[in-house]
């Protein structure tokens, strides 16, 4: 089953296009940790594995090189590409109205759009590009005090690309990082979380399924879910790894992105815009680093780490805010 694809037909949020109830109960995680899902980690290990294998390669310099060459435009403009995409992003929002940041966050407030706008506005000039971050981490604290905090954890790429556009324009790092590599673990974290909510909650993607059953390409609706999520996963994850790795990634998750466009129209172009211009950014970078043996050797077990730490803080969470799900049962809650 080829499953890169799969990743492409599953890309559109399906909040956007679906109805969901986030307090809910999740689907029990006994149904999640199934042999299907067993294999498909297995095989996405080895996908990532091999890129881990081909870091200081003779292979992977040389990929290395060939990115360093066709995206020396992206790594040159990256900045100007942020701005000019949240540009877009901001002012679609005050055309269409109603909208907190993403397309499922509705509002009645009437300031919000011209807020936005505003935000718009600022991005024209470097020095006036932070008040759009800290405007943006206005309307994200806004947003998680009107439908919650489990919610807005779909969204942490917002904070991301608040911190990227505050650093980047007043000249600083956070603590040594640079703005991208904030706004990266970002993305990572968003995109992990969000694999998750795919086996949490396959039954939201139903109707998009039933509309659209050639997205599933003759797989059933629950193998298709797991796939989608476990490949959704390994790429976020592979954001934090090393560059060849990284960038790789970022390049497979952009183009999934531009994808879903096609499909899904205006309002995934819209809702997807700042995260897909973050990935040719991601991709686009050239920074580094010697690759060391641990970092090929300690892939599988910093992965298996991120996969039980994710599952474990969204059923959790989940549990501690809405009650336990049946999946949680004799599960104790720390």
């Amino acid at each position: 089953m080829p499953l890169v694809p799969i990743a492409t037909e599953a890309s559109a949020h399906v909040k956007w296009f679906c109805a969901f109830d986030v307090a809910g109960q999740p689907r029990g995680l006994e149904q999640v940790l199934c042999a299907d899902f067993e294999w498909l980690v297995a095989l996405s290990l080895l996908c990532l594995m091999f890129g881990c294998l081909a870091e200081g390669t003779p292979l992977g310099t040389a990929l290395l090189n060939a990115l360093d060459r066709v995206t020396s435009r992206v790594r040159a403009d990256t900045e100007t590409l942020v701005r000019a995409t949240l540009g877009f992003f901001f002012v679609s929002l005050w055309s269409l109205g109603g909208i907190i940041l993403t397309p499922e966050l509705k509002t009645d407030a009437a300031w919000i759009p011209w807020l936005q706008l505003g935000l718009a506005a600022l991005l024209i000039w470097r020095q006036t590009m932070a008040l759009t971050g800290l405007g943006i981490v206005f309307l994200f604290g806004y947003a998680t005090w009107t439908y919650g905090v489990f919610h807005l954890a779909d969204y942490p790429v917002f904070l991301g690309v608040a911190a990227y556009l505050v650093l980047t324009g007043t000249g600083r790092t956070l603590f040594g990082i640079r703005p991208l590599d904030v706004v990266r673990y970002a993305a990572a974290v968003t995109l992990m979380w969000a694999s998750v909510e795919k086996w949490a909650y396959p039954d939201w993607t139903a109707p998009l399924i039933a509309a659209k059953p050639q997205m599933t390409m003759g797989a059933s609706p629950e193998l298709f879910m797991k796939a989608a999520g476990v490949i959704e996963f390994t790429l976020a994850f592979a954001l934090v790894w090393t560059p060849l790795v990284r960038r790789t990634s970022a390049v497979i998750l952009a183009a999934v992105f531009i994808s879903a466009i096609f499909e899904f129209g205006k309002v995934d172009a819209i809702g997807h815009s700042g995260i897909i211009v973050v990935l040719l950014g991601i991709a686009a970078d050239d920074a580094r680093t010697a690759v060391r043996v641990r970092d090929v050797a300690l892939a599988p077990a910093w992965y298996g780490a991120a996969l039980a730490g994710f599952l474990t803080l969204y059923y959790v969470g989940h549990a501690l805010l809405f009650g336990a799900p049946a999946g949680l049962a004799g599960v104790p809650v720390i």
